[in-house]
């Protein structure tokens, strides 16, 4: 079971996620991007990483607008490391 983390430690860690907030018990960051199509090779690329790390983020996709959330199920929908370590990998995408 995933250990969540505390208030203290999410805003620290969020210093160094370009855009990303807290949004209730999840983390949040809304994209906008070229296009659909830019949002749907966005979006591949956010799941290509997910099934790295076998956890999955909830994704929004509205035309060019991609909007996801982040939290660990095992850890009653709260941050945690996992939720860190796919926000890293996920901001080191390049949008196209």
């Amino acid at each position: 079971m995933s250990v969540a983390l505390t208030s203290e430690q999410i805003q620290a860690a969020l210093t160094s996620l370009d855009g990303w907030t807290v949004d209730g018990c999840k983390l949040l960051k809304a994209y906008k991007l070229k296009d659909f199509k830019a949002a749907l090779i966005f979006i591949n690329q956010v799941g290509a990483i997910a099934e790295q790390q076998d956890h999955h983020p909830e994704i929004h996709n509205s035309w060019n607008r991609v909007t996801l959330w982040l939290c660990t199920h095992d850890a009653g929908g709260r941050i945690t490391e996992k939720d860190l370590t796919l926000a890293r990998a996920i901001q080191s995408i390049a949008l196209p």
